[in-house]
């Protein structure tokens, strides 16, 4: 084996290795590695692949429980919804890729996520974002915001999976550092889920799919840093998808699994050829032997170090026997997919890399999957005696409330998004019961009677203000909002975004968060199945707020009993579950009308958030509701206007009466508290309501009736719906 390329100091850096990590390799090997072998190891111990600087704290995460069928560790997680069916769904990011490609790159994010899903044998039904950006009155998130939407909805109605739920969030902390996550949700037979294993020695290795360039070379590396000024020149690091690929892809994979002719499959991701390699044959306890001369290329002159770690898209890895080869060709041959024998697996232990039968690099799987794990130094952020201090008295009390709410709804945080869901090709949503617009997304369970809720939740701000509380809430919203459109919450899929991990201030953030999403989950039976860390977001301002998505997915039993969230008829009673709180700390009010990120984020009490919660699945479940929102980002006022406002054929007024209680009039129309539902329900099922709310222990109080052309709250607000409607609904338009 010999390399062309001299090891140095500067290259073993340029790699994103330290020097301390460099000696590990030579020992581990037992020799100096040649250039290629240095490029896997960089790419397999990378932060994006290996989380060696988030393995401690993930262990923190609750994975198990009877619902629980895959945890972490392969490429999705799976839970049982019964009838021998499972959900599987996974989160990934692509952060870094979406700061220089914003198109390319949040079209990979979604199919890459997608290939996670189909690689275990599972259906994808259904996809959602989560998206962070910058202030959107800037010419460059402008240019980022309407890349990114285009290539995430154009990706997905090319291969014809529906977009069904979603979050944007719009501020400064994100300029020149986006959050782009991409949530999958899947079914698959549970006896028929097929695993990333290379089992059975001397079965044949199969690369699938499209041809092998220099797109995407190291991208696993470039995730893995920050951005700065040469970041802006990487884009060959950004992999190009190609969504007809993609397609026939997933069809001849599904029906390959379906006739049981593949012992084990891989989607070859981030660090490519070299991950899906290495993994499949680590966790099988075996090794791999390939020549990459067997590799289909798109670009001449491509040495071993680029077809080991290119990224290009719509590719496989797939493990099967000699004997059964002719029914695999034959499958692939149906739906025009490129499938090429590249090796076989081995008894040794080692990835061995080939080119034209000469040893070009060879390292034991153990060696690259097993990479150092760091305890990194965690300090509670200096920035926080500050931001958290606030005091009320000093926040004066505007003298219209009514232009405030207009501002709120105004905002493109809070503003409809019906500008990203118009990209959404609705001809392959037959199966979608709740798109894009209300508390979760809802998409039948094809030949049954069930349904899945999803979303995706977090609230970057709390998590700024206090990443404990904000993990809490996370999982908590989230799992509100799968009960307000009639689910069961099962398990989440977690997206980390965070700053460098190497910053003690960062890491405790990051700590902490996941401490609240373990207690949120514990307390809520929300096992943690699957997801994605990313470190390194950075721009030249400082870290990003943290950021730990939560993508939620719950079961239907019956699909024709689900939710949404806006008001239905005339003379519908409203109902409010769950206490107000004189809370204005981190609170979209706070920022828009006083420029003010300050304060504490929401307090949350799990007990009180259960009661709701099992309060709002008994009446659901019993037919006594009609709609169902929970309060969240701009508090009980714009939660009470999108129920008025949101319903696609008709809008409704509303007249209601709070009991203020000594809260201030902002902060009981504004503040965000949590565990509250909006509920609206008929006057006959009004009691019944209040009874199983009461048996719950969950507060709860009539407080008005659905009716006329205006939002009113008695003494506070009194506007005209269709004026806080066209506020709302025109607001992202604007700016675009």
């Amino acid at each position: 084996m010999s390399t062309d390329v001299v090891i140095t100091r500067e290259v073993i850096e340029k790699e994103g290795l330290t020097l301390e990590e460099y000696r590990k390799i030579k020992k581990l090997l037992k020799r100096e590695p040649n250039y290629t072998e240095l490029g896997l190891f960089s790419a397999m111990w990378s932060e994006h692949c290996s989380y060696k600087n988030s393995k401690p704290v993930l262990k923190l995460f609750p994975t198990k429980g009877k619902q629980v069928i895959q945890g972490p560790g392969e490429n999705a997680g799976v839970v049982d919804i019964g009838e021998g069916l499972g959900v599987a769904f996974k989160i990934e990011s692509h952060n870094h890729p979406s700061a220089v490609e914003p198109y390319k790159a949040a079209a990979t994010g979604g199919g890459g996520c997608i290939r996670d899903i189909f690689t275990m044998n599972a259906r994808p039904i259904a996809l959602l974002d989560s998206l962070r950006l910058g202030v959107l009155k800037k010419d460059r998130v402008k240019f980022l915001f309407k890349n990114i939407i285009k290539g995430f909805t154009d990706y997905a109605n090319k291969v014809g999976i529906p977009v069904m739920g979603g979050e944007v969030y719009f501020d400064e902390s994100f300029e020149g550092n986006p959050l782009v996550n991409a949530m999958t949700v899947g079914v698959l037979k549970v006896r028929h889920m097929v695993k990333a294993r290379a089992t059975g020695v001397g079965n044949l290795v199969l690369i699938v799919g499209g041809a092998t360039g220099r797109d995407g070379v190291a991208g696993a590396a470039f995730a893995s840093k920050a951005i700065d000024k040469e970041s802006e020149g990487k884009s060959s690091a950004v992999a190009v998808g190609d969504p007809k690929m993609g397609k026939i892809l997933r069809e001849a994979c599904l029906e390959l699994m379906s006739k049981n002719l593949v012992l084990g499959m891989q989607d070859m991701g981030a660090a490519g050829l070299i991950c899906s390699t290495a993994e499949t044959s680590y966790k099988a306890k075996t090794g791999i032997e390939i020549d990459i001369a067997l590799v289909p290329r798109k670009e001449k002159g491509m040495n071993a170090y680029e077809v080991m770690l290119s990224e290009s898209q719509e590719r496989m890895l797939a493990i099967v026997e000699r004997a059964r080869l002719p029914q695999v060709k034959k499958v692939f041959a149906k739906w025009g997919v490129p499938a090429d024998i590249i090796g076989r697996v081995t008894k040794d232990g080692l990835v061995r890399v080939k080119e034209n039968g000469v040893t070009v690099a060879e390292v034991p799987a153990s060696a690259l999957v097993e990479a150092p794990v760091y305890h990194r130094k965690a300090l509670r952020p200096r920035y926080l005696a500050e931001v958290n201090k606030l005091d009320l008295k000093k926040i004066r009390e505007p003298k219209n409330l009514g232009v405030v709410l207009f501002k709120l709804l105004e905002n493109p945080t809070l503003a409809s998004k019906d500008w990203i869901f118009k990209h959404a090709d609705t001809g392959i949503a037959k199966d979608i019961l709740v798109p894009c617009g209300s508390d979760a997304g809802i998409v039948s369970v094809p030949g049954t009677n069930k349904a899945i809720a999803a979303t995706v939740d977090c609230n970057s701000t709390y998590c700024y203000l206090d990443p404990f509380s904000g993990g809490v809430i996370a999982v908590s919203e989230a799992a509100r909002n799968i009960v307000c459109s009639g689910g069961k919450p099962l398990a989440i899929t977690d997206g980390i975004n965070f700053g460098n991990p190497k910053n003690p201030e960062v890491f405790w953030q990051f700590k902490q968060a996941a401490l609240g999403i373990s207690k949120a989950c514990r307390a809520l039976n929300t096992p943690v199945v699957s997801g994605n860390v990313s470190f390194n977001n950075e721009n030249p301002k400082g870290s990003v707020d943290p950021t730990p998505v939560v993508g939620m997915v719950g079961v239907l039993k019956d699909k024709n009993k689900f939710m949404t969230q806006y008001f239905k008829s005339e003379g519908d009673s409203v109902i409010l579950l769950g206490k107000n709180k004189e809370e204005l700390g981190g609170s979209e009010y706070l920022k828009i009308i006083h420029g003010q990120k300050k304060g504490k984020s929401p307090s949350i009490d799990l007990n009180l958030e259960k009661a709701v919660q099992k309060t709002v699945i008994e009446a659901i479940g019993k037919g006594l509701v009609r709609s169902a929102h929970d309060c969240s980002e701009g508090g009980f006022a714009v939660a009470l206007a999108e129920c008025c406002i949101t319903n696609p054929k008709r809008r409704f007024g509303v007249n209601v009466h709070l009991n203020q209680n000594n809260i201030r009039a902002d902060a009981l129309m504004f503040g965000e508290s949590q565990s509250r539902i909006i509920l609206s329900a008929r006057g006959k099922d009004v009691a019944k309501i209040l009874q199983i709310a009461h048996r719950n222990k969950a507060p709860v109080a009539v407080i008005g009736k659905v009716g006329g052309k205006r939002l009113v709250v008695e003494g506070l607000i009194d506007k005209p719906v269709d004026a806080l409607y066209k506020a709302w609904s025109k607001a992202i338009k604007k700016f675009l």
